[in-house]
């Protein structure tokens, strides 16, 4: 028995090692055209820009930044599901590319998320502590989120 959960370890630990060799192409795309960001079409102001920078962009953007366990197999391959999830749910970085009606989808939804605590998901807020929004800052995203909805639908008629 004993001799048998050796095996079993060791040949968990080689593909341990294994796996560590498959690192996925890096979410960083320097070098970027940023006409298109959301924080530049909608013209946040610094203190949202800070908010949404932070808790945002690493899984809604072209520019994720990396901590040192993100380099660590399965963890990395975790992260990139999360990443390639979160840009197709929603790009920030291309946000100004959208019609104005699936940019007005996204305003609606951002805030929706934001406002019930979808958002930041709490899978990421657990390592990135910075990212957790408290009350007030929730508040201020959802106010100024709507505040650009009010002159958006303003702007429409």
């Amino acid at each position: 028995m004993k001799r048998k959960l050796k095996k079993v370890g060791i040949a968990l630990f080689l593909v341990l090692i294994a796996i560590q060799f498959y690192q996925p192409a890096l979410n960083q795309n320097l070098g970027q055209d940023y006409t298109n960001d959301f924080l530049i079409t909608t013209n946040a102001p610094s203190n949202i820009s800070k908010l949404i920078k932070t808790s945002c962009y690493d899984c809604h953007s072209n520019n994720t930044e990396y901590l040192w366990y993100d380099y660590v197999q399965p963890a990395r391959m975790f992260v990139e599901s999360h990443i390639k999830e979160g840009k197709e749910e929603l790009n920030f970085n291309e946000f100004g590319s959208y019609s104005n009606r699936k940019q007005q989808s996204k305003l609606e939804a951002i805030s929706k998320q934001i406002k019930s605590g979808e958002m930041p998901l709490s899978s990421y807020t657990i390592l990135h502590h910075n990212a957790v929004l408290n009350e007030t800052q929730k508040q201020e995203i959802i106010t100024w989120i709507n505040s650009i909805n009010e002159s958006n639908s303003l702007s429409e008629d």
